[in-house]
């Protein structure tokens, strides 16, 4: 059932827009990133785009604290929120709410809980892993004994760094990079545990409906 507080009122008014914000956010950082010799004006243009989604998300928290009511303890209780307005590297991974909201079809899910799982950890890892390899460039390209060199190299990096795979082919040689680091690390754990586990349960499933079926009638 909806959330028919004026809170989840608020967030199904303003979903699109903060979705096309964040993937704002995400194209401005990106071409400030990867276009090198960027003319002053553009540069200028991407920061205001930059600074002006995250004075959205800013005003979006601010609304979203006062409609909940609950004060200070909003920060706790919506720690993802916090976390994504401190870093907003992380808001496009919110865009995976507005995929769920598109699948909802008169207040019910169109998708099985474990196929929505597994599509809502896709779509955060792409997300999170494409900005996670943006800002580990950033840091990385230019530092002294630096091994990612080109953005090619920080999306292998991330990829395998996701995966919880780790070659140490490249790697980060810059405390923010590792920092970084730290971070993608524990989202892939949690993001690959996530999968494996939806996974295992809906194979568990399975069995045990073929496992019935197949009993004999009485037994």
């Amino acid at each position: 059932m909806d959330d028919d507080s004026g809170e989840g009122r608020w967030e199904r008014r303003t979903g699109g827009l903060l979705a096309l914000a964040s993937m704002l956010f995400l194209a401005a950082y990106a071409v400030l990133v990867l276009a090198h010799g960027l003319p002053e004006a553009w540069q200028d243009l991407c920061l205001a785009a930059i600074f002006g989604a995250w004075g959205v998300f800013a005003v979006d928290y601010a609304v979203r604290w006062r409609l909940s009511g609950q004060g200070p303890r909003f920060v706790r209780t919506h720690w993802l929120d916090t976390l994504v307005l401190v870093l907003p590297l992380l808001r496009p991974v919110r865009v995976v709410r507005v995929y769920e909201a598109v699948q909802r079809r008169r207040g019910e899910p169109r998708l099985a809980l474990h196929a929505r799982v597994i599509t809502y950890a896709t779509l955060s890892a792409s997300l999170l892993g494409f900005a996670g390899a943006l800002a580990v460039y950033q840091q990385e390209h230019e530092a002294p004994h630096a091994t990612i060199l080109t953005f090619g190299d920080s999306v292998w990096w991330t990829c395998s760094t996701l995966a919880t795979v780790g070659y140490g082919d490249v790697t980060p040689v810059t405390p923010l990079g590792r920092t970084i680091a730290v971070g993608l690390m524990s989202c892939g754990l949690a993001l690959l545990g996530a999968v494996t586990g939806s996974f295992s349960s809906w194979l568990l499933q399975v069995f045990s409906r073929q496992g019935d079926e197949e009993r004999p009638p009485g037994s």
